[in-house]
């Protein structure tokens, strides 16, 4: 019997297909001698057939194939057999009393045959060539099997780094898990709100991650059976009782999850930070690669998540800025009621430039509502600059048209490829006439007592051109008029020409509430939820 150290030479199922009853005999024996099973077929029809009718997963590991052969050549079988999916990969060796010619040989191997043996054969040789041909593909298929694995971690990370929240990142973390072979996976992690542990499960029998919610507190349950509060990666097995008494303990009893033996890897990329994890059965880091794969999986996983964090601390520092610059109240004047409404970009953009703004001077309150161009720190501060510079203009008494004059030259020479659009209006001490200076900002939007709205289209070209601007317009108003002005993000949808979404505003601002706050809810409900942009407007009705 050959013996050998190395797991790829190990025992195998071999097909041996000669007519040669004797032949057949013996080296049948010689195969068995050395620990292989071996089938038996007497012609190149029913070997075919009896590896076409035979499981994916029971197909032998090599066949032992007579040139010679009744229906047709060892040569021709040696090409069916490769020419077809799921036997391409199944090695060939070839045996023959009679084709033992160089010319022979050469032909079987260029047809396909990984070894050609001609008779008289030595049992040794015969043991030797096949295990030579049995430990080479199986090394090749471990290496595809490999390379499969990474290019399926590769795909993983890619989903990792593209979730929007905690609920894509554990489910791309668990089907990842599953993608590396694991038969189940559960990925647990804290959101970036630091107040919901979610958890995301995938079996063999769920069509689809099933998600779940844990107290917080069960990380650390987690820690302690693999980092502590150490950084890295680290994986550890749990038993059938260990596991289910942290699913118990942790209000996950009934959540349906498995509760056989479990092999928990988990992750933490930064000291103080909650580690992430992924609990799979035993057999997914039964070997070498299988815990590779995972520990990597897992560290990209919080990897991902470490940088959701970050980009909402930071979003909520930059909008905490982005406040900051805007008025922290409105003023308080006698025969005009105002109400405002801010809704910031989505966490996942930049914030904006868009302001507003409330100014008593002796000419009249001034409204002001504007954008900076473009979403970074960038436009917030010019934003936060024009705002300022827009009041201290306004208290010094100037008109409209000279405000956006100055406006205008402030960015051409402080921020110069910074522009803005900005719509001022000033509502005279009688509050019976408003004058209005736009400068390329959507247009004011003016419901009458009667219902009836329309827009103050008069406008000039926006800021930061250093182009002048167009006289002020004045219209007379009645009293109970309500006036509206808004930021584009309130309106505008990608693809989609700006006058549909200002049509859809005037007709529901014609039929909102009289109550201010009601109607600028109502606005935000119609129009915000399908926006990603800032949102600015301002409500005020004339008494």
């Amino acid at each position: 019997m050959v013996t050998t150290a190395s797991p790829d030479a190990g025992p195998a199922t071999v097909l041996v297909l000669d007519d040669n009853d004797t032949t057949r005999y013996i080296v049948g024996s010689w195969l068995r001698r050395s620990g292989h099973t071996v089938v038996e077929a007497v012609d190149g029809t029913q070997a075919l057939a009896l590896l076409d009718r035979t499981p994916a997963a029971e197909l032998p590991e090599i066949a032992v194939v007579d040139i010679s052969l009744p229906d047709m050549t060892g040569f021709e079988v040696c090409e069916r057999i490769k020419r077809r999916p799921r036997t391409a990969a199944l090695p060939v060796v070839h045996i023959s009393a009679t084709a033992i010619e160089a010319s022979d040989r050469t032909q079987g191997l260029h047809r396909g045959a990984d070894a050609y043996l001609t008779e008289p054969i030595d049992a040794a040789e015969l043991q030797a060539t096949v295990t030579a041909v049995l430990r080479y593909t199986r090394a090749r298929r471990r290496a595809e099997r490999l390379a499969a694995r990474v290019a399926a971690l590769h795909r993983s990370t890619l989903a990792l780094y593209g979730a929007a929240d905690a609920d894509a990142l554990v489910t791309a973390a668990a089907l990842g898990a599953l993608e590396l072979g694991a038969a189940r996976a559960t990925a647990i992690a804290l959101g970036a709100d630091r107040d919901t542990l979610h958890l995301a499960h995938h079996g063999p029998d769920d069509p689809a991650a099933r998600l779940l919610q844990a107290p917080p507190i069960l990380l650390d349950a987690l820690a302690h059976h693999t980092l502590g509060d150490a950084t890295g990666t680290d994986t550890a097995p749990l038993d059938t009782d260990t596991w289910r008494s942290l699913l118990a303990d942790h209000g996950l009893a009934g959540a349906g999850l498995p509760t056989g033996p479990t092999a928990l890897v988990a992750a933490r990329t930064k000291p103080g930070r909650p580690l992430l994890a992924v609990a799979v059965d035993r057999d997914a880091v039964a070997t070498p690669d299988g815990r590779s794969l995972l520990s990597q999986l897992t560290q990209a996983a919080a990897l991902a998540l470490e940088a959701q964090r970050s980009q909402a601390e930071e979003h909520a520092l930059a909008l905490t800025l982005q406040r900051s610059f805007l008025p922290s109240r409105l003023p308080a004047v006698p025969g005009v009621e105002l109400a405002v409404r801010y809704e910031p970009a989505s966490a996942r953009n930049e914030i904006g430039g868009d302001f507003y703004e409330a100014v008593d001077t002796p000419a009249g309150l001034l409204l002001a509502i504007g954008d900076v161009a473009g979403h970074s720190l960038e436009a917030a501060m010019a934003m936060g600059e024009l705002r300022h510079a827009l009041r201290a203009y306004a208290i010094e008494g100037h008109d409209p048209q000279t405000l956006l004059h100055r406006l205008d030259t402030l960015l051409t020479r402080l921020r110069p490829g910074v522009t803005a659009t900005v719509c001022l209006v000033l509502i005279t001490p009688d509050r019976r006439t408003l004058v209005v200076a736009n400068a390329g900002h959507p247009p004011p939007l003016l419901r009458l007592p009667d219902g009836t709205t329309r827009y103050l289209t008069e406008h000039g070209i926006l800021l930061g051109l250093n182009m002048p601007q167009p006289p002020a317009a004045e219209f007379a108003v009645p009293p109970g008029s309500t006036l509206l002005l808004v930021t584009d993000g309130l309106i505008e949808v990608p693809g989609e020409h700006l006058d549909t979404g200002l049509a859809a505003l005037r007709e529901t601002f014609a039929a909102t509430p009289p109550d201010l706050d009601r109607t600028g809810d109502l606005l935000l409900s119609a129009f915000a939820g399908a926006q990603s942009d800032d949102i600015a407007l301002l409500v005020a009705r004339l008494h």
